[in-house]
């Protein structure tokens, strides 16, 4: 198969993974709320998969680039297969800690395909000629664009078929893809010349680490009120159904997406992006989420809308910018390694958000949720302009 080839394939791969993620997000928190868990009991049952994405990132980079990326990219579906199968289990049998072992493999299965798919791309696109931004914009837009459908097909198949059975249709869907990616996807994708110790894990340029740490605070940023906040909000203070978050938090996912895929043609073509972009990006940012904190009072249905609208489009931008930076400041050879450990601190960031999500929800309010996201984004960008070394257009 030729780059394109295997490019569709990663992407396709990719794809497949995302639509179930996105719609075990959704059966798993809605499904608890309507079990009458409280926000910060919903916030730990995704501790687990945000925790394991951490240490899979760390260890999925260092095993990429050994064993190559299509050992880790068929794990990490295999392993997804297994946890949607452990949550057919009858009701009674769904204790806190039993849905987060589930979620552990799911953050494991989710963290080895991402990995994958993003260090893919070095090995199948130059930089250039911008083909690389491009590629890393299609493959990160699509993913969440597909992650929003998952958010409304969880929601669907919870009203049309129950958790169980919404559980054995998607574990379905993922053992086609995993047969394809078997049959089809080349060993050699991916695997370092120089088989890397362990230890080379934590050997980055200053470069790789400031950008990590801006990624942690930019995925936390969203996840203080994006995860389990918001949709308990609009559940409790707006009184929507779960059939109308579901398809509210989908479209804006799916249109976070589209443009994330479209920033090149957005942000401008004629040069690559670099750490100031990240930067400015940040500070524009940070404004729509304060702004939604002081104003939320007057009309919370109002503001919540139009303000996640502007905050996806201006989060979406961010978020392509810092993809495309960490896949071209990695090394050529094994790039799993920088993107691993790149990709624990966006985990990180999503562990954190998550958890800060359900228990300042809980104690301060949306508001103060929405103050704790405007801190965290102006640290994010602080932290991107620490880097030194420009990328090359």
């Amino acid at each position: 198969m030729n780059l394109k080839q295997q490019y569709a394939l990663v992407t396709g791969n990719y794809w497949a993974f995302t639509l179930t993620d996105g719609a075990l997000r959704m059966l798993v928190l809605l499904y608890f709320y309507q079990l009458g868990y409280s926000p910060l009991e919903l916030a730990l049952l995704f501790l687990f998969y945000e925790f394991f994405g951490i240490v899979t990132n760390l260890f999925g980079g260092w095993l990429g680039a050994r064993a190559g990326l299509n050992v880790t990219m068929n794990l990490g579906l295999t392993i997804q297969i297994g946890a949607l199968i452990m949550l057919t289990v009858p009701t009674e049998w769904l204790s806190v800690l039993y849905v987060m072992v589930a979620q552990a493999l799911s953050g494991i299965a989710k963290d080895l395909n991402k990995m994958s798919a993003k260090s893919s791309i070095k090995a199948l696109a130059s930089d250039g000629d911008g083909k690389l931004y491009r590629w890393v914009a299609a493959l990160t837009g699509s993913k969440n664009a597909l992650k929003g459908v998952g958010f409304f097909l969880g929601a669907l198949l919870l009203e049309l078929f129950g958790f169980a059975n919404a559980m054995w249709i998607m574990a379905s869907m993922l053992a086609i893809a995993l047969l394809v990616s078997l049959i089809k996807l080349d060993g050699r994708l991916g695997k370092a010349r120089n088989k890397p110790k362990f230890g080379q894990m934590f050997a980055h340029s200053p470069a790789v680490n400031w950008l990590s740490a801006a990624r942690l605070f930019l995925f936390g940023a969203r996840d203080v009120w994006f995860v389990v906040a918001l949709p308990v909000f609009a559940a409790s203070v707006l009184d929507w159904s779960h059939l109308q978050i579901g398809t509210f938090m989908a479209l804006w996912i799916i249109g976070y997406g589209i443009v994330q895929a479209a920033a090149p043609k957005l942000i401008g073509r004629q040069q690559n992006p670099t750490a100031r972009h990240a930067f400015w990006l940040a500070l524009v940012l940070a404004a729509v989420p304060m702004f939604m904190a002081y104003a939320l009072h007057l009309d919370p249905q109002t503001i919540l809308v139009i303000g996640l609208l502007i905050f996806g489009v201006l989060f979406a931008l961010n978020s392509a910018v810092h993809s495309y930076l960490i896949v071209a400041y990695a090394d050529e050879d094994g790039t799993s390694k920088q993107v691993g450990f790149y990709y624990m601190a966006n985990a990180g960031g999503r562990l954190a958000g998550t958890l800060l999500s359900g228990y300042v929800y809980q104690t301060a309010g949306m508001e103060a949720c929405l103050t704790l996201s405007a801190v965290f984004i102006l640290l994010a960008g602080l932290l991107a302009l620490r880097i030194e070394r420009p990328v090359q257009a």
